[in-house]
Protein backbone atom coordinates (compact mmCIF):
# COMPACT_ATOMS: atom_id res chain seq x y z
CA UNK A 1 0.00 0.00 0.00
CA UNK A 2 1.41 3.49 -0.50
CA UNK A 3 0.88 5.58 2.44
CA UNK A 4 0.58 9.01 1.65
CA UNK A 5 1.96 11.46 5.36
CA UNK A 6 1.32 14.57 5.08
CA UNK A 7 3.10 16.35 8.17
CA UNK A 8 5.67 19.93 9.41
CA UNK A 9 8.82 20.83 7.84
CA UNK A 10 9.82 22.59 11.03
CA UNK A 11 11.96 21.28 13.36
CA UNK A 12 11.18 23.40 16.03
CA UNK A 13 8.41 21.62 17.74
CA UNK A 14 8.04 19.31 20.58
CA UNK A 15 9.93 15.93 20.84
CA UNK A 16 6.25 14.32 21.09
CA UNK A 17 5.70 15.24 17.45
CA UNK A 18 8.54 13.56 16.61
CA UNK A 19 8.46 10.43 18.43
CA UNK A 20 5.25 9.84 16.63
CA UNK A 21 6.28 10.84 13.46
CA UNK A 22 9.27 7.81 13.61
CA UNK A 23 6.68 5.12 15.41
CA UNK A 24 5.13 5.74 12.14
CA UNK A 25 7.66 5.84 9.90
CA UNK A 26 8.82 2.22 11.48
CA UNK A 27 5.34 0.96 11.20
CA UNK A 28 5.54 1.54 7.48
CA UNK A 29 8.53 -0.17 6.97
CA UNK A 30 7.04 -2.97 9.04
CA UNK A 31 4.18 -3.64 7.42
CA UNK A 32 5.73 -3.33 3.72
CA UNK A 33 4.00 -0.41 2.61
CA UNK A 34 5.45 2.71 0.65
CA UNK A 35 5.86 6.08 2.11
CA UNK A 36 4.48 8.89 -0.25
CA UNK A 37 5.69 12.51 1.28
CA UNK A 38 7.28 15.70 0.89
CA UNK A 39 10.65 14.89 0.09
CA UNK A 40 12.47 16.60 3.00
CA UNK A 41 14.86 15.58 5.47
CA UNK A 42 13.42 18.13 8.09
CA UNK A 43 11.27 18.13 10.74
CA UNK A 44 8.58 15.82 10.82
CA UNK A 45 9.11 15.08 6.99
CA UNK A 46 12.53 14.09 7.76
CA UNK A 47 11.90 12.15 10.90
CA UNK A 48 9.63 9.78 9.09
CA UNK A 49 11.20 9.17 6.34
CA UNK A 50 14.26 8.15 8.27
CA UNK A 51 12.56 5.82 10.30
CA UNK A 52 10.93 4.23 7.32
CA UNK A 53 14.38 3.75 5.76
CA UNK A 54 16.21 2.66 9.07
CA UNK A 55 13.09 -0.14 9.17
CA UNK A 56 14.13 -0.85 5.06
CA UNK A 57 11.14 0.76 3.60
CA UNK A 58 10.36 2.58 0.19
CA UNK A 59 10.12 6.11 -0.03
CA UNK A 60 8.86 8.15 -2.73
CA UNK A 61 9.59 12.05 -2.22
CA UNK A 62 7.14 14.44 -4.12
CA UNK A 63 8.77 18.35 -4.17
CA UNK A 64 7.89 21.21 -6.44
CA UNK A 65 11.03 22.16 -8.07
CA UNK A 66 11.14 25.62 -6.34
CA UNK A 67 12.01 23.77 -2.90
CA UNK A 68 14.27 20.87 -4.85
CA UNK A 69 16.25 23.36 -5.22
CA UNK A 70 16.61 24.20 -1.71
CA UNK A 71 19.42 22.04 0.49
CA UNK A 72 16.24 20.53 2.28
CA UNK A 73 15.70 17.57 0.63
CA UNK A 74 16.16 13.69 2.10
CA UNK A 75 18.97 12.09 1.02
CA UNK A 76 18.37 8.78 0.51
CA UNK A 77 14.73 8.70 -1.08
CA UNK A 78 14.40 5.36 -3.64
CA UNK A 79 12.54 7.85 -5.82
CA UNK A 80 11.95 11.71 -6.41
CA UNK A 81 9.62 13.14 -8.32
CA UNK A 82 9.88 17.23 -9.01
CA UNK A 83 7.11 18.82 -10.06
CA UNK A 84 6.24 22.22 -11.69
CA UNK A 85 4.70 23.85 -8.95
CA UNK A 86 2.64 23.04 -5.11
CA UNK A 87 -0.05 22.31 -7.27
CA UNK A 88 1.06 19.49 -9.38
CA UNK A 89 2.52 17.92 -6.15
CA UNK A 90 -0.12 17.30 -4.61
CA UNK A 91 -2.20 16.03 -7.48
CA UNK A 92 0.69 14.01 -8.00
CA UNK A 93 1.11 12.39 -4.36
CA UNK A 94 -2.99 12.31 -4.54
CA UNK A 95 -2.53 10.11 -7.67
CA UNK A 96 0.48 7.91 -5.89
CA UNK A 97 -1.61 7.32 -2.84
CA UNK A 98 -3.95 4.42 -1.46
CA UNK A 99 -4.40 6.33 1.89
CA UNK A 100 -3.76 9.87 3.49
CA UNK A 101 -2.12 10.50 7.18
CA UNK A 102 -1.75 13.54 8.42
CA UNK A 103 0.52 14.04 11.35
CA UNK A 104 0.68 17.67 12.95
CA UNK A 105 1.66 20.21 11.29
CA UNK A 106 1.53 23.96 10.07
CA UNK A 107 -0.44 25.45 7.36
CA UNK A 108 1.09 23.49 4.54
CA UNK A 109 -0.47 20.49 5.91
CA UNK A 110 -3.79 22.37 6.85
CA UNK A 111 -3.71 23.48 2.67
CA UNK A 112 -3.08 19.88 1.87
CA UNK A 113 -5.37 18.53 4.36
CA UNK A 114 -8.55 20.56 3.40
CA UNK A 115 -7.72 19.85 -0.67
CA UNK A 116 -7.74 16.28 0.20
CA UNK A 117 -11.13 16.23 2.28
CA UNK A 118 -12.88 18.52 -0.19
CA UNK A 119 -11.36 16.07 -3.19
CA UNK A 120 -13.42 13.33 -1.28
CA UNK A 121 -16.68 15.53 -0.33
CA UNK A 122 -16.94 16.18 -3.99
CA UNK A 123 -16.32 12.13 -4.74
CA UNK A 124 -12.82 12.63 -6.80
CA UNK A 125 -11.59 10.19 -4.64
CA UNK A 126 -12.91 7.35 -1.76
CA UNK A 127 -9.66 6.85 -0.14
CA UNK A 128 -9.31 7.19 3.39
CA UNK A 129 -8.08 9.94 5.47
CA UNK A 130 -6.62 9.64 8.83
CA UNK A 131 -5.47 12.59 11.16
CA UNK A 132 -3.18 11.28 13.82
CA UNK A 133 -4.29 13.31 16.93
CA UNK A 134 -0.89 13.54 18.67
CA UNK A 135 -1.28 15.26 22.04
CA UNK A 136 -4.81 16.48 20.93
CA UNK A 137 -2.96 18.36 18.25
CA UNK A 138 -5.97 18.38 16.08
CA UNK A 139 -8.80 18.98 18.96
CA UNK A 140 -8.86 22.96 17.87
CA UNK A 141 -9.80 21.70 14.46
CA UNK A 142 -12.25 19.42 14.88
CA UNK A 143 -13.85 21.55 17.01
CA UNK A 144 -13.89 23.63 13.61
CA UNK A 145 -15.19 21.27 11.86
CA UNK A 146 -18.45 20.74 14.33
CA UNK A 147 -18.51 24.66 14.17
CA UNK A 148 -18.80 24.35 10.52
CA UNK A 149 -21.97 21.30 10.80
CA UNK A 150 -23.55 23.15 13.23
CA UNK A 151 -23.97 26.48 11.21
CA UNK A 152 -24.54 24.69 7.97
CA UNK A 153 -21.25 25.19 6.11
CA UNK A 154 -21.24 21.61 5.88
CA UNK A 155 -22.90 18.60 6.10
CA UNK A 156 -22.35 16.36 8.49
CA UNK A 157 -20.51 13.54 7.43
CA UNK A 158 -18.02 12.74 9.79
CA UNK A 159 -16.95 9.70 7.32
CA UNK A 160 -14.95 12.23 5.08
CA UNK A 161 -12.19 11.49 7.77
CA UNK A 162 -11.49 9.27 10.90
CA UNK A 163 -9.47 10.62 14.03
CA UNK A 164 -7.36 8.64 15.81
CA UNK A 165 -4.15 9.13 18.68
CA UNK A 166 -2.38 6.12 18.37
CA UNK A 167 -0.23 5.31 15.06
CA UNK A 168 -1.44 0.92 15.02
CA UNK A 169 -5.33 2.17 15.52
CA UNK A 170 -4.92 4.91 12.42
CA UNK A 171 -2.97 1.87 10.29
CA UNK A 172 -5.66 -0.57 11.31
CA UNK A 173 -8.51 1.99 10.34
CA UNK A 174 -7.00 2.18 6.98
CA UNK A 175 -6.28 -1.48 6.43
CA UNK A 176 -10.11 -2.08 7.29
CA UNK A 177 -11.54 0.36 5.52
CA UNK A 178 -14.33 0.06 2.80
CA UNK A 179 -14.87 3.05 0.45
CA UNK A 180 -18.17 4.37 0.41
CA UNK A 181 -19.88 7.35 -1.32
CA UNK A 182 -20.66 10.59 0.76
CA UNK A 183 -23.89 12.22 0.31
CA UNK A 184 -24.15 15.17 -1.93
CA UNK A 185 -22.37 18.17 -1.24
CA UNK A 186 -24.44 20.54 -1.74
CA UNK A 187 -28.16 21.10 0.34
CA UNK A 188 -31.45 21.12 -0.76
CA UNK A 189 -32.92 23.14 -2.40
CA UNK A 190 -29.69 24.34 -3.48
CA UNK A 191 -28.03 26.00 -0.90
CA UNK A 192 -24.10 25.09 -1.14
CA UNK A 193 -22.65 23.28 1.73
Amino acid sequence: MNICVYCASSDAVAPVYFRAAETLGRMIAQRGDTLVYGGAGIGLMGALARAVKAGGGHVIGVMPKVLAAEPITFALLDEFVITDNMRERKARMEALADAFLVLPGGFGTLEELAEILTLRQLREHTKPVVLLNVQGFYEPLIALFEHYYREGFAKPWRELYAVYDDVAAALAYVDAYRPILPPRKWFEPGGEA
